[in-house]
This record gives C-alpha cells, structure tokens and sequence, in this order.
C-alpha cells in the first residue's frame, strides 16, 4: 500500500475503527469470560457482545492495543510504515511523521509491533534445506559503564560489546540449467530465523534449533565445533572453511543475511541495546520472509490482533 492509498482508505479515525472491526470478525473472537466464539457488534456502544454470556469486550480487547490510549489512526499510520519500507525506520523518525509528542510512547509501541512480528515468525519451523551459521551483532549494555565494559574487552566470539546470534536460512540447491548467471547463487533462499544466544554451546544450539527447525531438514554448517551434535537432531553435513577463498560459493544466503541486518541496523539505529536485539532482528526476519506478499499492512494488522 503506498502513501497516497492508505490516506485515502484510513482518512480519520471512524474509518480505522471500521476496517478493525470487520478484520477482527473476520479473524474470528472469543468472549473473555467463557471463551464463547460468537459475538456481534454493539452499535450503541461501540463494543462486541457474547451472545452466550452477554459479556462486552472493547474493539481493542484481546489484541496488542488493548490498555493502550493511542488512537487507532496512530496504530495504523506505524504498521503502514514499518510494512511500506524494505528496510524500517527509527523511533524518532516515526515520531516526527506522527506529529506525537511523546518519544517513549512511540517507541514502546514499535516493540510491541516487532514483538507481534516475532511471535507470528515463531509459528512456522523452517523446513528442506538449511544453512546455519552465527552471527555477531554489536550492541550497548546500558547497565555498565564505560570503564567496566573497557575492563572486559575481549575479541571474537567472547567480545562483550557484541551479542551472539544463530542464523539459520532455507536454501535449497538449484539445478544448474536453471542457474542463469554465473554470479547468480546455486542455492535459492526461502525463510530466515535469527536467534539471540546466550552461548554457543553444542547443547544450547541444538535445543533452539530443535524447535526452530523441522526434523526432517537437511543442514549444512562450518566446523564450528558448536554444531558437532547436530546430527543427533538433523541430517548435518560439514564443509571445513578454512584457507577456503570463496565461502561465499557454499553459503550464499546465510552470510548475506547477516550483512543485510547488520548495515540496516547500522543506518537506521545509532546503537542498538543489548535486550532489544532480538526484536529488531524480529522485524528484519518477518519482512525478509514476507518480502514478496503484496497484502503486507493486513497481514501485520492480523498478526497484532491475534496474539
């Protein structure tokens, strides 16, 4: 939907709060009290009524809206423009197109959105073929100074400033008739998962990937020996990359999945804090998986009204 589409279906707030309301009949909703599955609309007061228990619930009960004082219209201008860009937006900027007054409010609502983003990527495992790698983002611990966090520096992958993250891309060979350019990947990417790790132990990766990853999937990793378990899971194959000139060749996608979140966290964010990585790579994860769906803002408007 660009600019001049969405002013034109979403001019007021009487119109948000009728596209929300058909979209959450749509859905479908359950009453609060008895978990009654038919309810109407109460004209009169503007609420949804159980026609078991005759309990109302409020337009924005039971989504991520609920309990929040912003009008609609804000909700739906910050979903617009988080699904109108490939890439995203600061909380500043989209307080300035907003016009609204309050920082702290526009940016917990943005969290909210790229915890809603998250929560809907959690219901899909990735399946076929996989690449795997980790990733190493740097981040902000705002609960140390300065002087503790220089005290601790190291490099690499015990670095302090720098979060853990498992990567895991659907990749699935190609053909070679169908590959039309040598410069083009002999692997074609599907969905994409980003974890913040606490560690890269062999027993934590396994158990995250264990529920992120179908069983059936075929796997292929570095000789990080933090994947030296994966075949208790998963068909797992291991290239050895070292003194390897073109890893690129063997994990097209993976690696630039990493690339891509890391340059549009560096140009959006002038730094990124510790306990919010993963909602951030929430948001690069559901838009990079939905990349060629044209009905995004519905899409994303269903994910927060069903939570």
């Amino acid at each position: 939907m660009t600019l001049f589409e969405f002013s034109k279906k979403f001019p007021d707030e009487a119109s948000c709060v009728e596209y929300l309301k058909m979209m959450r009949l749509k859905e479908g909703i359950s009453c609060k009290k008895c978990k009654h599955t038919e309810l109407y609309w109460k004209k009169d007061k503007e609420m949804f009524e159980c026609k078991k228990c005759g309990t109302r619930m409020s337009l924005k009960s039971n989504t991520l809206m609920e309990n929040s004082n912003l009008p609609l219209h804000v909700w739906f201008k910050a979903i617009h423009l988080l699904t109108a860009t490939k890439k995203t937006f600061s909380a500043l900027e989209i307080q300035r197109q907003l016009e609204y007054e309050r920082y702290d409010t526009i940016w917990n609502l943005l969290h909210k959105i790229r915890w809603a983003m998250g929560k809907r990527d959690e219901k899909y495992q990735l399946t076929e073929y996989l690449e795997i790698d980790e990733g190493f983002f740097k981040v902000v611990d705002n609960t140390k100074s300065k002087e503790q966090i220089s005290d601790e520096q190291k490099r690499g992958r015990g670095s302090v400033n720098h979060s853990k993250v498992l990567v895991m891309v659907e990749s699935a060979p190609v053909a070679e008739k169908d590959v039309k350019s040598k410069h083009t990947p002999k692997r074609k990417c599907g969905h994409i998962k980003m974890i913040v790790m606490p560690d890269l132990k062999a027993e934590t990766i396994n158990q995250t990937i264990d529920n992120k990853v179908d069983s059936n999937a075929n796997v292929i990793t570095d000789k990080y020996k933090g994947y030296s378990k994966l075949k208790e899971i998963l068909k797992h194959e291991e290239i050895n990359t070292s003194g390897m000139k073109e890893v690129h060749k063997v994990f097209p996608w993976v690696h630039s999945a990493i690339g891509n979140a890391k340059n549009i966290l560096r140009g959006i964010h002038h730094s990124t804090g510790n306990d919010y990585l993963q909602s951030y790579l929430n948001e690069f994860c559901y838009k990079y998986n939905r990349r060629y769906f044209k009905d995004k803002f519905d899409r994303l408007l269903i994910a927060c009204i069903s939570v």
